[in-house]
């Protein structure tokens, strides 16, 4: 070009000698014009259904980073061949109509893949639709355990398994020495996913569950507030608590108006809350939940992530004039990224020749009718190309093993003012490690950093407390002549009850003290001449004494 410019300039338009010259730059013009076009190879384009929520900051956010993980992808890649045409439909926040929107998408646009929906209740059956169609489903939020029982190859979980978690959490619980634990969870199958895993992994260290309090998702103040007086009048003061942060924020205010969140009590948050603590999402502050522990997926800072974070604020905010303060990019967000990219990358390597659905009825009126749902010849060989992508994603490696994302480490998060303060990491490998020193705590014989508790305290909570309506526990003791030094009675004068001594009650109260919880005796004199100890055994066995 810069060739035909120089050309053109030194022609002279009065002289004629100039016309075949001026002929001559036309025809190059024109033929490097004709060049460009051979040039441009022809795109085929691959419908790719996204089913979101799209009212919610959450998936505005994730919907924000999908569209620049495409625009990034071709501008880095402009000569492939394929591109990805989405088709996105709203949730709406429920699983019916996600699935309706799947169905509509499978059916009628004949998309070859589906991103999305946002949670595990509403994956379900958009699952089940995707394996009867041969469509894979690439899911960057849904993270129950339950979801893989459905036993769906096209099911592709491009992010943890909340089970992958439990050991991290059991590692804290042991760290700390709490044998009992009250697991507090949502009532649906997000919550109730994760818990025979968290059971299981505890029961590894030592510790147990020993009561599972379960919160409706749709619970009013006044329920949750009940469930929560329930808890308070439990000796154990060691919770787990998962739960979807539009609930679990609610429930921590509740927790925070009834003194549960001052000195003694330990809370210990899955990364289903902590991965999107930052939003400001419904007014919420981290000022309700100063002192929990949370686990939390670890991101690898790099240029690339510091990078996008500024370049993602920006078109937020543009997008999304109104919601400016909601512009938080969180761990999601980074999934939503990295999985359209991963499948971008597929379609490029797959081949387009079966890019088509057999024995689709497309005479049906009705665009939700399930038998006339057709079969996905392309999505067989898309998945089998996804499934080996690899790639140093936005949040990490990707690859997939087993149709989810290869679990790596997690953050160990204490909540203070404003701020997450990151006091250690758990890696599958190592276990728990010190966030200053970097040592392995279980070889190096450390702990964490100083961690703030609830109440500001900084002494390590027993995980138990005598609760004010405390059951006692009834205990006979023998009265016999003799032997005192092993068991005596003795008579307080000031209230006028027994009082046990000698080196068996010492024994029997040293042994209470061992416990991990909080045992109160109350000692009843067994006193008959005529009866020996094997009399009192029975007698307490066959309910003559009760005390």
């Amino acid at each position: 070009i810069k060739f035909l410019i120089f050309l053109m300039k030194m022609m002279n338009p009065t002289k004629t000698n100039n016309t075949f010259l001026g002929y001559f730059v036309l025809f190059v013009w024109g033929f490097m014009l004709m060049e460009v076009g051979l040039g441009q190879r022809p795109t085929s384009e691959i419908k790719v259904g996204v089913v979101l929520d799209l009212q919610t900051s959450f998936s505005k956010n994730c919907l924000t980073s999908i569209n620049m993980s495409l625009s990034d992808f071709y501008e880095d890649h402009p000569n492939y061949r394929t591109r990805l045409a989405l088709r996105v439909r709203d949730s709406m926040e429920d699983a019916v109509q996600a699935s309706a929107a799947a169905l509509d998408l499978i059916k009628n646009e004949k998309v070859s893949a589906i991103i999305g929906p946002k949670s595990s209740m509403q994956a379900d059956f958009m699952i089940r639709l995707a394996d009867k169609s041969q469509v894979p489903t690439v899911t960057f939020s849904a993270t129950s355990p339950l979801l893989t029982s459905i036993n769906s190859p096209y099911f592709v979980r491009a992010t943890f398994n909340d089970s992958s978690q439990v050991r991290a959490i059991a590692a804290i619980v042991k760290s700390f020495g709490w044998r009992s634990v009250v697991a507090i969870y949502v009532d649906n199958g997000f919550g109730e996913g994760i818990m025979p895993y968290l059971a299981d992994a505890l029961q590894d260290v030592q510790a147990s569950v020993v009561y599972r309090s379960l919160i409706p998702q749709e619970a009013n103040d006044d329920q949750i507030l009940k469930e929560l007086y329930k808890l308070m009048t439990m000796q154990t003061r060691m919770f787990v608590v998962h739960m979807a942060p539009k609930l679990g924020f609610r429930f921590f205010q509740k927790a925070r108006e009834i003194n549960m969140m001052e000195e003694g009590y330990v809370w210990l948050l899955t990364d289903g809350m902590m991965n999107t603590m930052g939003y400001k999402e419904h007014g919420i502050t981290l000022e309700n939940m100063q002192g929990v522990l949370g686990v939390k997926s670890h991101v690898p800072k790099s240029k690339e992530l510091k990078d996008f974070s500024l370049r993602w604020k920006r078109k937020f905010q543009k997008e999304n004039p109104l919601m400016r303060d909601e512009a938080e990019l969180n761990l999601f967000a980074l999934r939503a990224y990295d999985s359209v990219t991963a499948l971008a990358m597929a379609v490029e390597k797959t081949s387009i020749e079966n890019l088509r659905y057999d024995n689709a009825n497309a005479s049906s009126n009705n665009m939700t009718d399930l038998g006339t749902l057709g079969v996905s010849r392309y999505g067989p060989s898309l998945l089998k190309v996804l499934s080996n992508i690899r790639f140093e994603g936005l949040a990490g490696k990707f690859k997939l093993i087993n149709g989810q994302l290869e679990s790596s480490a997690f953050e160990i998060i204490n909540v203070i003012g404003n701020e997450e303060r990151i006091i250690g990491f758990w890696r599958p490998s190592s276990g728990l490690v010190n966030a200053k020193s970097n040592k392995t705590m279980l070889i190096s014989g450390e702990r964490f950093g100083p961690v703030i508790w609830p109440g500001k305290s900084t002494v390590v909570p027993k995980g138990w407390e005598i609760p004010t309506n405390g059951k006692k526990l009834r205990v006979g003791f023998p009265v016999k002549k003799g032997f005192l030094n092993f068991v005596d009675v003795k008579k307080d004068p000031i209230s006028n009850t027994t009082i046990p001594t000698g080196y068996c009650i010492d024994v029997f109260e040293a042994a209470l003290r061992k416990l991990s919880y909080s045992v109160i005796p109350r000692y009843f004199p067994f006193e008959s001449p005529d009866e020996n100890y094997d009399d009192l055994v029975h007698q307490v066995f066959n309910g003559v004494k009760r005390w």
